[in-house]
Formats: C-alpha cells, sequence, structure tokens
C-alpha cells in the first residue's frame, strides 16, 4: 500500500491513472477543493492535522508514500491543527518563510522520523520526464540560445530556498522571476510585444531541491500561456521534469513556430 500525498495541479491525477490499474494505494487529500473526494480510497484532511495523516497512514500500513501537487504555504488563521499538528507546526511555519521547497523538506523529514519513505514522485510515471534533446521543428537560435543562458544565470543566483523554478528572458534580459504563485502568475507579467515569438522559459529545479518531489511541471497549457506572453520556447532539464500533454504540445509548439528543449 502507498500512501498518495496530493496537493493542487493535474499531476496528481496522472499519477493516480497509473497506479489505480496496478497498486494499492490511500490518497492523503490536501487540497483546497477536496478533488479526490469521490475516490473511495481517499481521505480529506488539513496539512495541520499530522497526527491524524500519520494514524491513516500507519493504519493502512502505508510505509511509503508520494508527494505531487503543489502544497500551500499554511494559513495560521484557518488552518486546523491535532496535537502532532500543533508539536510539528512550528517547523514548517518557519521553513515557509524559506519557500514551498523547504515546507515540502521538512514534512518529508517528519515522516522519516515516523519510519514512513517518500518515493521520487515520478516512480510510477518515469515517461513523462523528458530527456535532452530538441522535440520540435523549430530548434533556439543564436538569439534564443543567448536568453537561455541569461535565464539559467539568473535561476543559478536564486537564494538556495527560493520559489524560484522558472525565469523568463528575452532579449539578454531578464523579465520575470517565478514566486510563490507559481509559473502561471509569472507568465501572466509578461506583454507580447511583437508578433513574431521571442523570449524564452526556462524552468529548472530550485537550488537544493529534494528531487523526489516538487520538480519542475509543464504541459499544453503552460505551451497557450507562452504563445500568448509572445514567448518562443520552453526550456527543461535532464529528467527533471515533468511533462504532461506531451503529444499534444510538441503538436501545438510546431503549429505555432515554438520550441521545446531539454538540456
Amino acid at each position: 500500500m502507498i500512501g498518495l500525498i496530493f496537493g493542487e495541479t493535474e499531476f496528481p491525477k496522472y499519477i493516480l491513472k497509473k497506479i489505480k490499474k496496478k497498486h494499492k494505494y490511500l490518497i492523503i487529500d490536501l487540497t483546497k477543493k477536496k478533488i479526490f473526494k469521490k475516490d473511495k480510497n481517499s481521505v480529506s484532511v488539513s496539512i495541520g492535522q499530522f497526527g491524524k495523516i500519520l494514524s491513516i497512514l500507519k493504519s493502512r500500513n502505508c510505509k511509503k508514500v508520494l508527494f505531487a501537487g503543489r502544497v500551500a504555504k499554511p494559513n495560521l488563521k484557518s488552518i486546523k491543527l491535532d496535537l502532532k499538528g500543533i508539536y510539528y507546526m512550528p517547523k514548517i511555519i518557519k521553513s515557509s518563510k524559506l519557500g514551498d521547497a523547504a515546507i515540502l523538506k521538512q514534512i518529508i523529514n517528519i515522516l522519516k522520523r515516523e519510519k514512513i519513505q517518500t518515493v521520487s514522485s515520478n516512480k510510477f510515471t518515469p515517461e513523462i520526464s523528458l530527456p535532452k534533446g530538441n522535440y520540435t521543428k523549430i530548434k533556439p537560435n543564436t538569439s534564443d540560445k543567448k536568453d537561455i543562458l541569461c535565464g539559467q544565470k539568473a535561476l543559478r543566483k536564486s537564494g538556495n530556498f527560493s520559489f524560484s523554478q522558472g525565469a523568463i528572458c528575452r532579449n539578454y534580459k531578464i523579465l520575470a522571476i517565478e514566486g510563490s504563485g507559481g509559473t502561471q502568475k509569472m507568465i501572466k507579467k509578461v506583454k507580447k510585444i511583437t508578433k513574431f515569438p521571442n523570449g524564452v522559459l526556462i524552468k529548472f529545479p530550485k537550488k537544493r531541491q529534494d528531487l523526489r518531489v516538487d520538480l519542475p511541471t509543464v504541459g499544453l497549457e503552460t505551451l497557450k500561456q507562452c504563445k500568448m506572453a509572445g514567448l518562443k520556447g520552453i526550456v527543461l532539464k535532464h529528467k527533471l521534469n515533468i511533462f504532461l500533454n506531451q503529444s499534444q504540445s510538441v503538436q501545438y509548439a510546431n503549429r505555432n513556430k515554438m520550441f521545446i528543449l531539454i538540456k
């Protein structure tokens, strides 16, 4: 039995489809809208109810867990706490000031102390982590390559526990760095300046990120958002990415003269 600790985004739904076919599972639903409530193997809890979460996992003999989806920063005014939550939450809150990667790292450490192992988020879905290569008809030109280097440098300079998995560079200048609002909010900040695609979205793992959780995730919707912002391409890290709707995304990029590059 594996425990699936699910947050927001479409990735948890994809994982669930794969796991349902071959494995016994239990869902710990941390989403605000209780997305998985219709699944008979799902339990909806607050992130502050650590005692309840641990009790449920242990009662179902879940010695391994998998995280997928965004885990939001806890809101102390509305969060429900149990006794273990009261004990652990100060550490979570302290970590949250360093970014969402630090929140997940702290939760993984708590589970480890309770003898529950965290496995990689793509353990059951290796096919959605793309290896090196250019996946579209369009390839980055000299100008695009300079934009890519610009974005990579910006991400390398970000703090050890920053929110930044992504950066957008155009004409060798950083237009936006990903914050706690995520990729979509970052892309919306960028305005289309010409009718020809120009500029690049770079999505790499955060510094000191635990690579079992929260890998940079993109898909068809990301490509559509990039087109609206007038961007020309997306760049991801070799095997350190989650790429949903791959065939549709490549077709869309080809139609719109955009590139998808994995470095």
